[in-house]
């Protein structure tokens, strides 16, 4: 499966090929996923060449040859639906449903950005229904609506709500909520080495953005997630 970005990339390169008979350059391509620097542009490939969409040819540069085309997507950038049998995807492991597990009801805080951070979080929406066995540990949760896509390879969607246990510390590898200079607020991985934490993404799109240990609040560590299909 590819993330958001991943497609992109493909088909831009795809389109680029057709029109002009040569693929895009690396500057094009980062102008047209509107990243930050060619290193994500470099991962991206990287993702593509290993799940085996394009071929980069040695010895020439700009050389990029697409292999194939993600199923239910033709060459000419329609979509060819894929018939499945049954109506819903089967739901995740050890799912459990609210309406039959005991529920308690939880702040919906607002949304939390995973990809580019937005405005910290602070006023309660409305509530949503969480069952009991999510809430791990004692003190305060929270729940956050998920908008971006830099942490799918987390198993974290956009549109997913993910359940939050307030604190304001972490170990190395913990998913967090981060309050950024006070100001912005994200959902990344937590690192830190000496006095310097990084958040990271899991997406290889997103780079991962290292700070001061002063620049930094984490607000909650991650505990549950909550999809609906």
């Amino acid at each position: 499966m590819l993330t958001k970005k991943q497609l992109e990339l493909l088909k831009f390169i795809d389109a680029r090929v057709k029109r002009d008979g040569v693929p895009p350059s690396f500057d094009e391509m980062k102008e047209a996923l509107d990243l930050r620097s060619k290193s994500g542009i470099h991962r991206l490939i990287t993702a593509l060449e290993e799940r085996g969409f394009i071929r980069r040819l040695a010895h020439r540069a700009r050389a990029l040859e697409i292999i194939k085309m993600p199923e239910g997507l033709d060459r000419s950038g329609g979509f060819r639906p894929r018939v499945i049998e049954g109506d819903k995807t089967d739901a995740p492991a050890n799912a459990l449903p609210v309406d039959t597990a005991q529920a308690l009801e939880l702040p919906l805080m607002g949304r939390i950005a995973a990809g580019v951070p937005i405005e910290a979080i602070s006023e309660v929406q409305n509530n949503v229904a969480v069952p009991a066995d999510m809430l791990k540990g004692s003190g305060n949760h929270y729940a956050l609506e998920v908008r971006g896509d830099s942490m799918i390879e987390a198993g974290i969607n956009d549109g997913d709500v993910v359940v939050i246990r307030e604190g304001h510390t972490a170990d190395n590898g913990d998913i967090v909520v981060a309050l950024v200079e006070d100001h912005e607020a994200t959902l990344k991985r937590f690192r830190r080495k000496g006095s310097a934490i990084a958040l990271e993404a899991a997406n290889p799109a997103y780079e991962t953005r290292v700070f001061r240990d002063d620049q930094i609040k984490v607000q909650g560590r991650l505990v549950g997630l909550i999809r609906t299909y």
